[in-house]
């Protein structure tokens, strides 16, 4: 049996719309990330190795190609017509019916609530439409403005990945959170 596949665009709210990623938007999304890169690069390790809009490019052309059982799903923020930033449900585990979601905001966007409304309208997308019983979020320590999404959606902390996540020249821990379905729902 077949997954249902993502909704090309998710309406958040008046002003916040979901895009299902699209090659036309490398330029914009490389844009992006070029111009807040110092900003960006304290916690995003894929910031390193972007440094042209063809990097960009080709990451969406992989993402684009993916096919299952682990695609990833990724969505541009666009918030009052402008690119705020991405969002994805990653590493989909269909057995298990869990995945992980991962986010980042350019900072203009930051502090009035865009991610974590989009993380909700994404929560009840993979709990109602895709069918999944567990999502976790992984944040990097002392990324404190990341890990208060979590904790203000309800998901439980449930402990430090040690060494999680590849970064420049060594490894970073990371927090665990996780939620499932059945919290969610009721």
């Amino acid at each position: 049996m077949s997954r249902p596949g993502p909704s090309p665009e998710i309406i958040v709210s008046e002003n916040l719309t979901l895009k299902l990623l699209n090659q036309e938007s490398a330029g914009i999304i490389f844009q992006s990330i070029n111009l807040n890169r110092r900003y960006l690069r304290k916690w995003l390790p894929f910031v390193d190795n972007t440094w042209k809009e063809e990097d960009t490019a080709v990451f969406i052309s992989t993402i684009l190609r993916r096919t299952l059982p682990k695609p990833d799903i990724v969505y541009e923020i666009w918030y009052t017509d402008s690119f705020a930033g991405l969002i994805a449900i990653k590493e989909v585990d269909e057995w298990n019916k869990r995945a992980e979601l991962g986010y980042w905001l350019i900072p203009q966007f930051e502090g009035i609530g865009i991610m974590t409304s989009c993380c909700v309208a994404i929560l009840d997308f993979v709990f109602t439409k895709l069918g999944l019983n567990r999502i976790q979020i992984k944040v990097g320590i002392g990324n404190a403005r990341s890990s208060r999404i979590p904790e203000r959606l309800g998901f439980h902390f449930e402990g430090i990945e040690r060494s999680g996540e590849k970064f420049q020249d060594h490894y970073k821990d990371l927090e665990l959170y996780s939620l499932l379905k059945k919290d969610w729902l009721s």
